[in-house]
């Protein structure tokens, strides 16, 4: 994916993956991943990054607010290293967070 996939219209926020230098997966989420992923290869992201520098971002996934990419984000860092690895590589995480993760609550 490159960079200009992986930024976001007006500010959605959107769940990204990035494999690291050390073979793990790293998550997190952001309004503008493009600009997310250049502040983790400056060292100026996460300790985590700091020390095992990403190597390119494996996914992006779109949400309707912050608080739907906080929940999947929370929900995709309890799986288990081959579990993250398996929804990676298929690409499109909307039938595991269909499954996870309910809508937001319509307005009155």
């Amino acid at each position: 994916m490159s960079k200009a996939e992986a930024s976001s219209p007006t500010g959605q926020w959107q769940l990204y993956v990035l494999e690291c230098r050390d073979g793990a997966l790293y998550t997190g989420i952001s309004n503008n991943v493009a600009r997310r992923y250049a502040a983790h290869l400056a060292g100026k992201g996460a300790r985590y990054t700091r020390l095992n520098p990403p190597q390119r971002i494996a996914l992006v996934h779109p949400f309707a607010d912050k608080s739907q990419a906080l929940k999947a984000e929370y929900a995709f860092k309890r799986l288990s290293a081959a579990a993250k690895r398996q929804l990676v590589a298929g690409g499109d995480l909307s039938d595991w967070l269909a499954a996870r993760i309910a809508p937001p609550e319509p307005a009155q």
